[in-house]
């Protein structure tokens, strides 16, 4: 295996929403939850004073339009109800904030995913030196939008692409995107080194944002998430536009973790769910990727390590977990540019390429070795390990 990845483009979304924004919204929708009075110290322990969405916070918040409320009025005026107390009863229906319904909350971000998504992808083929012409392959990803035809389709129209170029779009691998979208990639131009492809993932995380749940679970996934849109071009031959070439890629699956973390479509909207022994269950795949890592280089156990880990687990704790486990000679300071992404939000599928593009813009070494790592619900892991060109 050895593919050839390009320096991706990331866009992060335009709109600044401030924690503090947050904790007030929070606050004085729910006054009376349990953790109601430690919600400053929750907020203050994720490290995140900001993230970008790609829409403003007043649209997650505000009320969806309610309804027809038609069909009710004629049904109270058949049931005995007067014109007058029929209109009365509905009117007090209508001053009752409703929940925005899927549409209200999908549709929006679906059109910024796309326009976000195309963003991404023409900054990835300049940075590249190439032209929507040449590529051969476009591998997408988008966990929070379904839509069908998807972002690959979209993204082929609005580019646009030859009609003959190959669409991959996966709209479930959600965290694992960048890893497993590079290994992917990486595959395909083992396959026929002469093809470009062109990888594009873009996720309004925001869409999950659920102002009436009040569970401590549902307050942190509104502190933590960020929208982002990142694309990258892989080849199966060097260019000088090239930053990292991939040697080496490995996949891992928890059997029995499938319910931990999951994203559930309710009327409102959807909601993502997390358990609270999912970083315990994602620590295992931290160990196993460092057994592949033990193994793949037990020639040479003593002098070899990465010079970077750019690592996608969910969260600071099973980056501090990472570090507490990792080889004792392995040099510290190893997961500051994921640590640093952290401080903006948890960026999802686009995460890893945030990353990426972190650790590229401070100057890496040439030969320099770098291991990419992400977890993603299900528990499903991708790693992959190459060389800074």
């Amino acid at each position: 295996m050895a593919a050839y990845l390009c320096a991706p483009a990331v866009i992060h979304g335009e709109h600044s929403v401030e924690t503090r924004e947050i904790v007030e919204e929070v606050r004085g929708r729910h006054p009376h939850a349990p953790w109601a009075p430690r919600i400053d110290g929750i907020a203050a322990s994720t490290g995140i004073e900001s993230r970008g969405w790609m829409l403003p916070l007043e649209a997650a918040v505000a009320p969806g339009g309610g309804g027809d409320l038609g069909a009710a009025r004629e049904a109270l005026v058949r049931d005995g109800f007067t014109e007058q107390d029929a209109n009365r009863a509905i009117a007090a229906l209508k001053a009752v904030p409703a929940s925005q319904t899927v549409q209200e909350r999908t549709a929006p971000a679906w059109e910024a995913v796309q326009a976000y998504g195309e963003r991404a992808a023409r900054g990835a083929l300049q940075i590249a030196g190439l032209d929507v012409a040449d590529v051969d392959c476009l591998i997408t990803s988008n966990s929070t939008t379904p839509a069908l035809p998807g972002l690959d389709v979209a993204l082929a129209n609005r580019l646009p692409l030859r009609g003959d170029t190959m669409l991959l779009p996966a709209t479930q691998w959600a965290c694992v995107a960048g890893t497993r979208s590079l290994a992917l990639a990486a595959d395909l131009v083992a396959a026929d080194p002469d093809r470009v492809v062109l990888v594009v993932i873009s996720e309004a995380l925001s869409t999950t944002y659920q102002p009436a749940d009040d569970t401590l679970e549902s307050l942190i996934v509104r502190l933590l998430f960020a929208d982002t849109a990142v694309a990258a071009v892989v080849t199966g031959r060097p260019r000088p536009e090239s930053v990292l070439r991939l040697d080496a890629a490995w996949h891992h699956t928890l059997p029995g973790t499938r319910d931990l973390h999951r994203l559930e479509t309710r009327a409102d909207g959807t909601h993502f769910v997390m358990d609270r022994r999912g970083p315990r269950a994602v620590q295992e795949t931290v160990t196993a990727m460092w057994e592949w890592l033990r193994v793949r280089y037990e020639d040479d156990p003593s002098s070899w390590h990465p010079d970077v880990l750019l690592a996608h687990p969910g969260g600071t704790r099973v980056l501090e977990y990472m570090e507490q486990t990792m080889p004792d000679e392995w040099p510290s300071g190893l997961l500051s540019y994921s640590r640093d992404s952290y401080t903006s939000g948890n960026r999802g599928g686009a995460a890893v390429f945030d990353i990426l593009r972190r650790a590229h813009d401070a100057g890496q070494k040439t030969g320099s070795r770098a291991v990419l790592y992400a977890a993603a619900p299900g528990l499903t892991a991708t790693a992959l390990e190459g060389e800074w060109l």
